[in-house]
């Protein structure tokens, strides 16, 4: 199994190419940490890995919900946002650990916000902007701990 993996998309299309292809690949089981600053993409990745789960239903950011479910996929896709949370005990009332430990997929933006939750096998992806690039250019990077 690849340790590391970066790829450079140069737009939406892309980014979302590569979160498809990346989902394809992805069992059940996996939690995957999605990283970045505001307006980075972290949405439009979660678009298109669920597109590579099979999930047509369109994918909005769970900003005020902090979960949304999506069945009839390959595997059921569970996307936080746990930006908005202020105590770590609020993911107990969500019923996170059905979800992370769960037959589906988990894709968590903001996971600083309950590191302690977070297994040790998460995948981490990280969406960075270059300005210098391009207004539209990120640097994808994903980490899996092989443990």
């Amino acid at each position: 199994m690849w340790k590391e993996m970066t790829k450079e998309s140069r737009s939406e299309a892309e980014t979302e190419a590569f979160a498809s292809a990346l989902a394809s690949r992805i069992e059940a089981g996996a939690v995957l940490c999605l990283e970045g600053e505001l307006g980075v993409g972290k949405t439009v990745f979660a678009r298109g890995f669920a597109r590579g789960l099979g999930i047509s239903e369109p994918i909005v950011s769970p900003t005020f919900t902090i979960l949304q479910g999506y069945q009839g996929g390959r595997l059921p896709f569970w996307h936080f946002d746990v930006y908005r949370i202020e105590e770590v005990e609020e993911m107990d009332e969500i019923g996170y650990e059905d979800c992370f430990y769960g037959e589906g997929v988990s894709l968590v933006e903001w996971p600083s916000r309950i590191e302690e939750l977070i297994p040790a096998d998460a995948i981490r992806v990280t969406i960075e902007k270059d300005l210098k690039k391009g207004f539209d250019y990120r640097r994808i990077t994903v980490r899996r701990q092989q443990i």
